[in-house]
């Protein structure tokens, strides 16, 4: 018999190590027969690349970036997502709508409606990770990388997306875990967490 598809989200602000934990679970599920899925937002497409130029550029409105997230979301679950879910496949994502309630939702929308947009055709997960780390030390990871922080990475912004981010702990689904410790000890938290689905 099939075994059931599962969603797992990781979330946090920049500098919180999602892309490598991401990768690290994966690599665990993979261990243990699950065939795996890894992916991240803004994805690769076509309307993901056009926000990535934005976040170097500036160049686009609050309004339009809100929208080119919708439509690059909506292609990745109709393409990559939901397939991969029917298949039974474990689909990790380094970023998704939560993201986009926190980090447009620092630029002044509405979380709750940009949740709500997405819920109309993404997935709800089976478990998001919020990796959660003070800012400061964020900025620190930031820099120490080699990255520049782009608008969204200024520290008021940042604070206001781990707000948001936060507000989201008490959602069944939902664990938070300290980002702040070793890459392993996160790794065995993530696996801790994620050995119950």
């Amino acid at each position: 018999m099939q075994k059931p598809g599962h969603l797992i989200i990781l979330e946090g602000i920049d500098g919180t190590g999602k892309s490598t934990q991401a990768k690290r679970l994966g690599a665990w599920f993979e261990a243990r027969g699950r065939e795996v899925v890894l992916g991240r937002e803004p994805t690769d497409g076509p309307w993901g690349r056009k926000l990535r130029e934005s976040a170097a550029t500036g160049r686009l409105s609050p309004e339009d970036e809100l929208e080119y997230f919708l439509k690059d979301r909506r292609q990745h679950v109709e393409e990559v997502i939901q397939p991969a879910l029917d298949a039974g496949k474990v689909v990790i994502l380094d970023r998704y709508y939560f993201s986009t309630m926190a980090y447009q939702g620092a630029r002044g929308f509405d979380p709750a409606e940009i949740r709500r947009k997405n819920e109309e055709f993404a997935p709800r997960p089976d478990l998001l990770v919020i990796l959660d780390l003070d800012v400061e030390t964020a900025l620190e990871r930031i820099g120490s990388r080699g990255d520049t922080a782009n608008e969204f990475e200024k520290r008021e912004s940042l604070q206001r997306c781990r707000e948001i981010f936060l507000s989201l702990a008490d959602e069944p689904f939902a664990r938070v875990v300290d980002s702040g410790s070793s890459l392993d000890d996160v790794a065995a938290a993530i696996r801790e967490i994620a050995a119950g689905l």
